[in-house]
């Protein structure tokens, strides 16, 4: 070997391999884990949805729901729920919280198109919904796809009422139109912001009106004789609703080798699946460890149930106040994975990416040291020290990782909920999937990466 192979190899970055860096053991293993996520991804179309499957999840594993009057000892486990969007699992560690918690928090909602308070209308013999869009997406990418229902209402006299309409086959399911090529000739000229506003995006929801020929908008009024006779809900009820439109595509495999995953919500659903079966995989750690998914992230981590709320704070402060230390002493020190996706390069659209910086499919886990956008605004910027250790962690448990930032620096940027956490006085950093096709209907991940987030976290659980 000469001189200078042999200080590359001492001294410069391995050159990126791909797949092929993995093997075929650690293949076999992700294939098989990619299946148990799939599943979950099909049915966690909300965040209310996910919360519901993680429940079930953690039930089966022997989880009980907190109660703030029990005393808990090492190996216990138990979860808890925030108004139904955001579920925490904990399991006690052998020194409890006095040297800080680990923890691993995802965001479980993802970009979609919510429903206006006052919703229904027809117009043309057509009944319609009006919508107001959640998250960042590309307008066009929702036209002329298959959309389901989803959410919950709240009649007048309390009752709470779920829907799911439109993800088994056999459902009917729901659209937003678009304009034929033929007829597209001005929408043609705008630019793709300009060719549909928010005001476009309006749910094609019934064609048949009532038989009653005295009476107006027969056909919403037929749309609405069907769902009470199905919820027994009205239409003021829309007033106290949450009630969403999500892509219907079921979770497919990707690629002659099925070495990849598309579906609907990988952001951030990827990072919370493997966060929450490192949880559920931990039996007995040094520290208590917490899995927490939390709501919001898509539109700013706000409100009650996003990372800005104090819930998490405060729980853990109860943690703390049972083992009679101070809950700042716990948060000074403990540790967290924001576990949270980035871009994966695209080589079709080349130009937004600076490659030496950049995550790629198949290279594993992806450490994002800060995010935001230009001059580092809105992000927090993880520690050498935090760096340092994580590093370490990684490559002591063979997790195969990889450094990336969002997209070259000027050209846009993005945020994640890190920063909340390190308010805390928390050290955090991102770390996650990278992702095809990011905040499109049909995003697609690599099932190797996906493994690996799962080893990173159960790394830094255990």
């Amino acid at each position: 070997m000469s001189q200078a192979k042999e200080l590359r190899k001492q001294l410069m970055m391995k050159e990126r391999k791909g797949a092929a860096s993995f093997s075929d053991q650690e293949m076999k293993e992700a294939y098989a884990f990619a299946e148990g996520y799939k599943k979950f991804l099909d049915f966690s179309r909300t965040e209310r949805e996910a919360v519901i499957y993680t429940k079930k999840l953690a039930e089966e594993r022997g989880f009980e729901e907190y109660d703030p009057e029990k005393t808990y000892k090492p190996g216990d486990r138990f979860y808890v729920i925030n108004r139904g969007k955001d579920i925490g699992l904990v399991v006690v560690g052998k020194n409890g919280v006095k040297n800080g918690v680990k923890l691993a928090i995802a965001h479980i909602d993802s970009p979609r198109v919510d429903l206006k308070p006052n919703p229904l209308y027809e117009d043309s013999s057509m009944a319609l919904f009006k919508t107001h869009y959640y998250g960042g997406i590309k307008k066009y990418q929702w036209t002329a796809i298959p959309l389901g229902l989803h959410g919950r209402v709240v009649k007048l006299d309390g009752t709470c009422v779920d829907i799911r309409i439109g993800d088994d086959e056999d459902d009917e399911c729901f659209l937003i139109t678009d304009l034929l090529p033929h007829l597209d000739k001005e929408q043609a000229k705008k630019t793709m912001n300009q060719a549909f506003t928010g005001e476009d995006l309006n749910i094609l929801i019934g064609s048949v009106p009532l038989e009653d020929s005295e009476e107006k908008e027969l056909v919403a009024l037929n749309v609405m004789k069907i769902l009470n006779e199905r919820y027994g809900i009205v239409e003021d009820d829309f007033l106290s609703a949450e009630l969403t439109f999500c892509p219907a595509f079921k979770t497919r495999d990707i690629g002659f080798d099925r070495s990849m995953i598309g579906g609907y919500g990988h952001d951030d659903k990827c990072c919370a699946y493997p966060a929450v079966i490192a949880a559920l995989d931990t039996e007995l750690p040094e520290s208590t460890v917490i899995t927490y998914l939390t709501d919001k992230e898509e539109i700013g981590s706000e409100g009650n149930t996003g990372m800005q709320s104090d819930f998490l704070r405060y729980f853990i402060y109860d943690l703390a106040k049972a083992e009679g230390v101070e809950g700042y002493h716990v948060l000074s020190k403990s540790k967290c994975l924001s576990a949270d996706v980035n871009a994966a390069f695209d080589p079709t659209f080349s130009s937004a990416y600076e490659p030496k910086n950049a995550s790629f499919m198949n290279e594993g886990v992806v450490i994002s040291k800060y995010t935001g956008h230009g001059g580092k605004y809105d992000t927090s910027d993880a520690s050498a020290e935090f760096m340092g250790e994580i590093r370490a962690m990684l490559e002591k448990n063979s997790v195969k990782w990889q450094i990336g930032e969002l997209g070259k620096v000027d050209i846009g940027g993005g945020g994640t909920i890190a920063k909340y956490v390190a308010n805390m006085n928390v050290d955090v950093v991102d770390l996650g999937v990278a992702v095809l096709c990011m905040h499109a209907p049909f995003e697609v991940i690599s099932k190797p990466d996906l493994y690996m987030a799962y080893k990173a976290f159960y790394s830094l659980f255990n």
